[in-house]
């Protein structure tokens, strides 16, 4: 018998991905000017205000209100009728310097032995039912809000569409996990009130969501195993409230860490519990989860299981990890216990926050193009990113996006398990 599995994502202009944003942004600001600065940022919005909080430890100062002002105009909040937007909003910081009693655990005389930032679990998960070793309800959810958002900054269509919207996506799986159709797709996009009858206005904003929304979703599609997924009987429900004109921060308040399901695996495998914007690498609830998801894609791709679970835990201040452990799901493809396999993942794997700081290039200012859209599943490449500051020159860096997505282990994978 068949079963439902849904996922959801939300866009950049979704008030808890805005304070993600700004606390990202601000942490590349950090490592443009200081590689080895040590941040913990949160952002609060809500109507015309943003609150910035956090530890930080740095030789460099860094303007913070002019980077949330840019982070929040580049999403789209430009308008003083959104209630919310980069030039009028307010900006206070509550920033101090890092406890020395959490320093104190990760500063080591051998940089190979820093200790962890934190204690906690940290999951990794891959999947083969898309090309991108995700989760197809994920998937699909945030391409949906992704390329909404591509149509509202064109202008040339759904030119009523506003920065705040969601997605959510209900797949129908065989009783051995296998995708077998789309059941369901939710749509909520904040607009304009463009027109004096409620009614009228979301029948436009229902067929516009169909006609042109949907098919430049498909559009993107490469994997024929997943266009199969679309078919006749989908049911589509857009903007249920029937009106989403009040939205974004004044809407709904904001707060960095609010939406890790979203960016991880959309409720699949697991989650330790750590959000990830504003930490820098030194933080292993960020590192050891880009970690761990590098490891599970690569075990994935290689063959050794169809699904994979990986799960590290730390201690503060210690270097080495508390446990390595596997679940693949009854979806193995070698003949080894789970346990083995986490064996062998334990001699292939460095997982010391260092050494996971330097496999995977941590310390680049590489952050802020991971705070909307996922963490996990995205595509990995070489980017020229430019800073500016009032305190110090002019910057253009190439940063390297997305290292945990490269799939660079697989040979070595497939030696050690003989596949």
């Amino acid at each position: 018998m068949s079963y439902l599995f849904s996922s959801e994502s939300v866009s950049e202009g979704h008030p808890d991905k805005v304070a993600d944003q700004i606390s990202d942004a601000i942490l590349d600001q950090f490592l443009a000017y200081d590689e080895h600065a040590r941040v913990a940022c949160e952002t609060f919005v809500t109507t015309g205000q943003v609150v910035i909080m956090g530890e930080v430890r740095s030789s460099e100062y860094i303007d913070l209100q002019a980077i949330a002002r840019n982070t929040i105009k580049k999403i789209g909040y430009t308008k003083a009728e959104y209630q919310f937007d980069g030039d009028s909003c307010g900006v206070l910081t509550a920033i101090h310097e890092q406890s020395d009693d959490i320093n104190r655990g990760v500063d080591r005389e051998d940089d190979e032995d820093q200790g962890a930032g934190d204690q906690g679990m940290m999951f990794g998960y891959a999947t083969n039912e898309t090309e991108n070793y995700m989760p197809v309800s994920l998937d699909l959810s945030h391409l949906i809000v992704s390329t909404l958002a591509d149509i509202r900054r064109e202008g040339k269509e759904m030119t009523y569409l506003r920065p705040d919207s969601k997605s959510q996506v209900t797949v129908q799986y065989s009783d051995d996990g296998t995708p077998e159709r789309i059941d369901t797709i939710v749509v909520s996009t904040q607009h304009d009130e463009f027109d004096d009858d409620d009614e009228r206005m979301l029948a436009t904003i229902k067929a516009d969501v169909l006609n042109i929304l949907i098919p430049r979703v498909k559009a993107q599609i490469k994997s024929e195993k997943v266009l199969k997924l679309f078919d006749d009987q989908i049911k589509y429900y857009v903007n249920p409230t029937g009106k989403f004109v009040i939205g974004g921060p004044h809407g709904d308040t904001g707060l960095t860490g609010r939406k890790i399901i979203v960016d991880t695996y959309g409720g699949k495998g697991a989650h330790g519990g750590g959000a990830f914007s504003g930490k820098d690498s030194s933080k292993v609830d960020r590192s050891a989860a880009y970690a761990a998801r590098h490891i599970a894609k690569n075990m994935v791709a290689a063959g050794v299981a169809d699904e994979m679970l990986v799960q590290v835990s730390y201690a503060i201040g210690v270097a080495r990890p508390m446990n390595i452990y596997v679940n693949t799901y009854g979806r193995s493809r070698v003949n080894m216990t789970d346990s083995e396999i986490a064996q062998r993942i334990e001699k292939l794997f460095d997982l010391r926050p260092k050494a996971i700081e330097r496999q995977l290039k941590l310390r680049q200012p590489m952050y802020l193009e991971t705070a909307a859209y996922g963490h996990m599943g995205r595509h990995p490449e070489v980017v020229k990113k430019t800073f500016t500051s009032r305190y110090h020159e002019t910057k253009t860096i190439d940063v390297e996006l997305f290292t945990w997505e490269k799939l660079d282990r697989v040979e070595d994978i497939k030696r050690e398990f003989a596949l």
